[in-house]
């Protein structure tokens, strides 16, 4: 015996169908957010990755810190921690010690005792080299005392337009490999306007407008 379509059950499989039927030239259109974040803690006026960024491998030159579960890789002042077969960007914990310290950072005196700062962390010099250091009481104070200004407005996230009808997968697989390449660029962890060219140019070499 069939069993019979009410009109309503015909309808919502025809729309299923249609939603899953691949359009040919569609007009995709994706914001992409590249997850930078700007520090201004003490005039430091630097563009980090956010914490909780996933990227694809970490940049090239980077050190590795620790062992085992325990290690992290290091570069331009971001600290990197593996997420499945990526990584993290995270925060680093307190103890671990770096040969040298990142190319951007302020020095501040707290509580009579000198610091590192940079991207959120607080460095102090060891023998070895340079040790996270837990934030000191007095920070929150210090940066109050030391206002830095406000951040220029954050600039609306871009709109990609394929060029050759790509589909949305393969333009989500070609900004991600986009982003990667931008990052290994000279200046582009501390300057995000480097970062957005380098990604823009990327993309417009594999067949997107960026607007």
């Amino acid at each position: 015996m069939k069993a019979l379509l009410t009109p309503s059950l015909a309808a919502v499989l025809a729309l299923c169908a249609t939603l899953s039927a691949p359009a040919a030239h569609a007009d995709v259109r994706v914001s992409a957010n590249i997850g930078m974040v700007f520090d201004n803690r003490y005039h430091h006026d630097h563009y980090y990755p956010a914490p909780g960024y996933v990227a694809p491998y970490v940049p090239h030159g980077a050190v590795v810190v620790g062992a085992g579960p325990g290690r992290y890789w290091f570069h331009g002042g971001v600290w990197y921690q593996p997420w499945g077969p990526r990584y993290r960007v995270v925060l680093p914990p307190v103890g671990l010690v770096i040969p040298l310290l990142p190319p951007s950072y302020v020095t501040v005196t707290i509580g009579g005792l000198p610091y590192y700062y940079a991207n959120g962390v607080y460095y102090r010099a060891v023998p070895e080299g340079y040790i996270v250091a837990a934030p000191p009481p007095e920070a929150t104070t210090a940066a109050q005392v030391q206002p830095a200004p406000p951040p220029p407005p954050p600039k609306a996230d871009p709109i990609i337009y394929p060029r050759n009808g790509q589909s949305n997968e393969q333009l989500e697989n070609d900004r991600r490999e986009c982003n990667r390449w931008a990052t290994t660029q000279p200046n582009a962890q501390a300057d995000a306007s480097v970062f957005n060219r380098a990604v823009e140019a990327c993309m417009d070499g594999r067949g997107y407008t960026m607007k």
